[in-house]
């Protein structure tokens, strides 16, 4: 039986003080009892000699400091975990809110998770098909990769999540696909969004959903990223599942963690942010991944909300050291109802190349996709000249490129949040764009494939 304490010296905020405890270990969960009955959780977040400071998951409304009583639980935060989780949802502590029964548990895993060995990690490399053509045949996902999507207040990111969770797939051989999808700080109205849309269109049978709203508590919000990505690990590493993981809002995240910091009195960094977010992030970050001889693998894609529209911005200038490139979504194009709004010129997928290719997409997707940036940019040039110097000014292959331009953004980029796409249907749609282009401007793609392809 744990041990009581009734030593509760003060509480700050979300932050209570225990006196002469023994044997409390950082990061132990802790149970509040008060006077009447009812429990509360808290979790140790340091030992100071035989002092604790622990974070309360609930309000600290109503403890009464003399006569509540404290016992530490000797575990730090667990999350039962059984394949019964595909198409429920949990709030960010792991409880179901979807008026289901209780997961019974085949076991229980610690949220922080075990750290992959690198030497264990193999090489992301197979193709993950979204649907969405801006990120199948221009930065392409592949299978073990991290790719967050950079967006701002006010543009479609959370359609663009509920496009790639209800989508995705891992194409040709017949393996178990699933997705977990993790919302922090959202509203209780995105989050019937996203339940109602996967309900809908059925993607909630292999979804895993983890819930924290923007009224829960701070300390929750740390939590349920740890948790959905112990579910995936789960998935992945014991059942042999490929797991796709969307996690938004990561900016809400980093708030609560700075809000937790503060509390502590810790020294800030930049903007106010902990100094070790940089390392709290990678502790989320890297559990993606494949390992060698296991089948399973989880990919990635956070979502964060650039504040004040700042790519340099501390929570996304440390999330693009972490991941492997970015998906920037754009206000100029939101602004001209391309949907999604994804700007492909400044958006990277450092592992594109090891995704694509004959046995993976097909042998056109590599010279197509750099045919494709270069007569993208060279249109946009073009359309901002026309824009200085009026149109008279260009030659007649600068207007065809910002024709080009135009049709790309409107046919190929803007697809709805709806349409599904094939990677066939993404690459013909580039070939059929390509045709607005006279044949010997198409410098990056050898004859032979011309001959093949653009005479179609």
């Amino acid at each position: 039986m744990p041990k009581e304490y009734r030593t509760i010296r003060e509480v700050a905020g979300p932050l209570m003080m225990i006196s002469d405890v023994d044997g409390v270990t950082y990061n132990e969960l802790g149970e509040i009892e008060l006077p009447n009955g009812e429990k509360r959780r808290c979790q140790v977040l340091e030992v100071d000699g035989s002092n604790a400071l622990v974070q309360l998951f609930d309000s600290a409304a109503g403890i009464n400091l003399a006569e509540s009583k404290v016992r530490f639980l000797g575990k730090s935060m667990e999350l039962p975990v059984s394949s019964d989780m595909l198409s429920r949802v949990f709030d960010g502590l792991g409880n179901p809110i979807d008026d289901g029964p209780a997961i019974i548990p085949e076991k229980r895993l610690d949220i922080n998770g075990t750290p992959m060995n690198p030497a264990a990690r193999d090489y992301p490399q197979e193709f993950i098909q979204t649907g969405v053509s801006a990120i199948d045949g221009l930065n392409t996902l592949v299978r073990g990769q991290k790719l967050p999507i950079f967006s701002a207040s006010g543009l479609p990111h959370a359609q663009l999540a509920a496009q790639i969770a209800r989508q995705a797939a891992v194409r040709g051989k017949d393996e178990q696909f699933a997705v977990v999808f993790a919302a922090m700080g959202i509203t209780y109205e995105e989050s019937d969004y996203f339940v109602q849309s996967f309900r809908e269109t059925g993607a909630i049978d292999r979804t895993v959903m983890f819930v924290n709203l923007a009224n829960d508590p701070a300390i929750e919000r740390i939590a349920t990223p740890r948790m959905a990505l112990t579910a995936a690990e789960y998935l992945a590493f014991d059942l042999g599942m490929h797991v796709l993981v969307i996690m938004t809002d990561i900016t809400n995240y980093a708030d609560a963690l700075r809000e937790v910091s503060a509390a502590r009195k810790e020294v800030p960094g930049r903007r106010g942010y902990p100094g070790y977010m940089y390392t709290n992030l990678a502790t989320l970050y890297e559990r993606a991944g494949r390992q060698k001889g296991k089948s399973g693998s989880i990919t990635m894609i956070p979502i964060l909300t650039m504040p004040e529209d700042d790519k340099t911005h501390p929570i996304p200038d440390l999330t693009g050291y972490i991941t492997e490139g970015q998906i920037i979504l754009s206000r100029e194009l939101y602004r001209k109802g391309i949907t999604p709004p994804i700007d492909v010129l400044p958006s990277l997928s450092r592992l594109k190349d090891k995704g694509i290719g004959v046995g993976r997409t097909r042998e056109d997707h590599a010279a197509t996709m750099n045919q494709l940036f270069s007569a993208y940019a060279r249109g946009k040039d073009a359309r901002e000249l026309m824009i200085v110097l009026g149109e008279a000014a260009l030659t007649d292959i600068d207007k065809k490129y910002a024709e080009f331009a135009e049709a790309f953004e409107k046919e190929y980029v803007s697809q709805g949040y709806t349409t599904n796409r094939t990677i066939e249907e993404t690459l013909d749609k580039g070939w059929e764009l390509l045709h607005i282009l006279p044949r010997s401007e198409l410098k990056r793609i050898k004859d032979d494939m011309l001959d093949k392809y653009y005479g179609k």
